[in-house]
């Protein structure tokens, strides 16, 4: 078994990859990058690029961007699934693994420990005070979020009307986010099957103008390692590990604790999640925040702005907030144990069927990323796809506005459509205020998240303080 997960066949026919860097070396290395691992990722594949590519000229920038791109094409967050990538690329499975439990380690143990102080001392002035804050700040970053994706997806047309029917379907029609997606992928790749031209158009990073780091001057080269050339047995070997590793937790919480149960209910509901995650986390958190809150009721509307507020603050990929659903959704509902027992739990089984899969998806397909290469209709649905999820995302900035800004909605309904809307004289002014104000400070004067989001925390913590004091 410890073959299967450390070595292909390859690498026992070769030894070592020959590149110099020692596995210990790499530890050190992967271990700075999960610290520093903020700012989304965008700045988690900055901060990759710099310390990987510039400073250690480990990889060829051809090679990081060749790698990202196919990251880009699955589920999950892509900073993670690149580190697992490159990680698999210099030290084989036992390297990937390390890169990628690394990268989400810090995060998982600051959200657990934030998560904690939330259930704990929440009714505290400050504490209530701060994630008020955090809540304003987040609306704005989430706002951000649609202009910044939809300016660079929103090229034509056609995209457009990708955009506009997904946030029609999600937001008055309610259709699943899961559909929306399947939708948009068979409309993109049949786009570019039948050549209509505003699907002709490609997808993913490409490398920055100035001097950069040829393949053949890095420590890995220019050749495929021996390692990392498709071997289908082996690909079906470590895709049986990980299918097991990923499902066996669920399929032994079905038997033993049955289907209504909670944790068997987070298990499955975020292993979906783990497929469906194209477009990055804003994208699925719409779908997340419908579900949890309204359907299994896990958590209320301004909680998950809380736990989006936790994610944005901390290191590691912004999907760890659902770490933070499953946490509220055991707490309540602790079945039988002591509610922060159960909570925590529920953290780990959440985080498990989250990133478990990105191994999968990275140790199954790596190999044979060069048959995806290029392939303009594969590129063409992922187009569509990012497009949808401006659509998607424009509807969990209004879902989370509505909660935040007002403190009375009301379901308005015409048939089998309703839409919510907000009671206008439930308006709250320091909702407002504070909001207004964060906006203000990222789109007018351009300042990044982290401070946006501290800067609106400690606002937050003086105005519950001012208040509670007068």
């Amino acid at each position: 078994m410890a073959n299967l997960v450390t070595d292909t066949p390859a690498d026992n026919m070769t030894g070592g990859t020959g590149h110099g860097v020692s596995f210990g070396e790499a530890f050190r290395v992967w271990l700075r990058v999960a610290a520093l691992s903020f700012g989304g990722p965008a700045g988690q594949i900055a901060v990759m690029h710099r310390i990987v590519v510039d400073e250690k000229k480990w990889i060829g920038e051809h090679r990081f961007l060749h790698a990202l791109n196919y990251c880009m094409l699955l589920p999950g967050p892509e900073a993670q699934q690149l580190a697992i990538y490159i990680g698999w690329l210099m030290h084989r499975t036992a390297g990937g693994l390390v890169a990628g439990i690394l990268f989400v380690l810090p995060g998982f143990l600051s959200i657990l420990a934030l998560s904690y102080v939330y259930v704990l001392f929440g009714n505290v002035d400050a504490i209530e005070g701060m994630f008020f804050g955090l809540k304003a700040a987040v609306l704005a970053v989430v706002l951000q979020a649609v202009i910044r994706i939809g300016g660079r997806a929103l090229k034509n047309p056609a995209m457009v009307a990708i955009a506009a029917a997904a946030f029609v379907g999600i937001y008055i029609l309610h259709i699943s986010f899961p559909l929306i997606i399947l939708a948009a992928a068979i409309i993109g790749f049949l786009g570019s099957a039948t050549g209509s031209k505003p699907f002709q158009t490609g997808n993913g990073h490409h490398a920055a103008a100035g001097r950069v780091l040829a393949d053949v001057d890095s420590a890995l080269g220019e050749e495929t390692p021996l390692h990392a050339r498709p071997n289908l047995l082996w690909s079906l070997k470590i895709s049986a590990i990980m299918l097991a590793l990923w499902l066996g937790p669920l399929l032994l919480l079905y038997v033993f604790r049955g289907g209504d149960d909670v944790f068997t209910q987070i298990g499955v509901f975020f292993s979906k999640m783990a497929v469906v995650t194209f477009g990055g986390a804003y994208a699925v958190l719409a779908y997340v925040a419908q579900e949890a809150v309204q359907h299994y009721g896990w958590l209320r509307p301004t909680e998950m702005l809380d736990g989006l507020g936790m994610a944005e603050t901390t290191p590691g990929p912004l999907i760890m907030v659902l770490q933070f659903v499953g946490f509220m959704g055991a707490h309540r509902d602790p079945g039988g144990l002591d509610p922060m027992v159960a909570a925590t739990l529920a953290a780990i089984l959440t985080t498990w069927v989250t990133f478990v899969p990105c191994f999968l998806w990275i140790f199954l397909g790596a190999p044979f990323i060069e048959k995806l290469r290029g392939n303009a209709a594969l590129a063409s649905a992922m187009s569509a796809i990012t497009a949808a999820v401006v659509g998607v995302i424009l509807n969990l900035a209004i879902w989370f506005g509505l909660h935040f800004l007002f403190t009375e909605t009301r379901i308005h309904r015409l048939g089998l459509i309703w839409i919510e809307v907000p009671v206008w004289s439930s308006l709250a002014l320091p909702s407002l205020v504070l909001s207004i104000a964060a906006a203000v400070a990222i789109f007018r004067f351009r300042l990044s998240v982290i401070p946006t989001l501290l800067a609106c925390a400690v606002a937050g913590m003086l105005w519950k303080l001012l208040g509670a004091a007068l």
